[in-house]
């Protein structure tokens, strides 16, 4: 008999929905940690299933995220039954939280830890955390007694940080947590890494081998183009996660998708800091994966 899957919780997520979630063959499920390219690959999947930069439906509508709280989950099972495409769906919940079938497909999206924690930093800003409580029920959270830190000194918090990867996954150890599992099992015929560099250096590339890989016909370059970080920016009120009013600023979410901007923040004592955390949470091939000689 199989492991049951690990429930992973948060303040505004519980991957128990996907327990009641039908899936069907040919889904995709998109499993990435925060920040780390989560709508782009959703983007990336709504241009090669339905073949047209006009998108018929906001993107959160069209692929939404199955574990958030702020959206009643019987809404969102209803929304994704009437759906006559393939579907795909975002989870930030790791691939032993989420049910594995064989007629499915798995994607999971990797970005440099650094960087992610960088745009993971500038996100907070941008969260009406008011706005989430009200949607989840929770009590108005108090306003903050000091000044945030600067984003390097943040940047080493989050370093040092160690919590329970299943309580926290947006942390070092949570990161890490999330890559291994996928990592483990790479070799599945359904189950399908991309580093968020190789979207950076070679969009329609990228493009062409996840048509490929999910049977899909290649994209031209009208659907390349569409998936572009400038373009999507421009279309932020349609294409940025925010179904319930939850971002201060859509655009702003777009920021700049830059890559090796955590490592620039470091002096070399704190980047040796880091490779040694790396080292302790993930085996070196994964590393050599993620890292990119970074």
């Amino acid at each position: 008999m199989p492991d049951s899957p690990t429930r992973y919780r948060s303040v505004d997520e519980d991957s128990i929905r996907w327990g009641e979630f039908p899936l069907r063959p040919g889904d995709i499920v998109i499993s990435t940690r925060s920040k780390s390219g989560t709508t782009w690959m959703q983007m990336i999947c709504a241009l090669l299933v339905l073949r047209t930069p006009d998108l018929p439906a906001p993107l959160p509508t069209l692929s939404p995220w199955l574990d958030w709280l702020a959206e009643p989950a019987d809404q969102v099972y209803a929304r994704l039954a009437a759906q006559r495409h393939r579907r795909f769906i975002k989870t930030h919940t790791p691939l032993d939280g989420v049910p594995i079938d064989p007629q499915v497909h798995y994607l999971v999206v990797a970005r440099h830890p650094l960087d992610l924690a960088v745009s993971l930093f500038h996100q907070g800003a941008n969260l009406d955390r008011a706005r989430l409580a009200e949607l989840t029920g929770r009590p108005r959270p108090p306003e903050p007694d000091r000044p945030r830190p600067s984003i390097a000194e943040a940047l080493v918090r989050w370093i040092d940080a160690d919590p329970d990867p299943r309580e926290e996954l947006d942390s070092l150890p949570g990161v890490m947590w999330h890559l291994r599992d996928a990592w483990a099992r790479r070799d599945q015929p359904n189950v399908h890494l991309v580093h968020y560099d190789d979207l950076r250096a070679d969009l329609a590339g990228q493009m062409r081998r996840l048509a490929e890989l999910l049977d899909l016909d290649p994209p031209g370059p009208e659907l390349v183009a569409a998936a572009t970080f400038d373009r999507m920016r421009a279309r932020a009120d349609r294409l940025a996660p925010d179904p319930a009013g939850v971002l201060k600023d859509r655009q702003a979410f777009f920021r700049t998708g830059r890559s090796g901007q955590g490592s620039a923040l470091l002096d070399a004592a704190d980047r040796a800091r880091y490779q040694a955390r790396a080292a302790a949470l993930a085996p070196p091939d994964l590393l050599t994966w993620l890292h990119r000689g970074r």
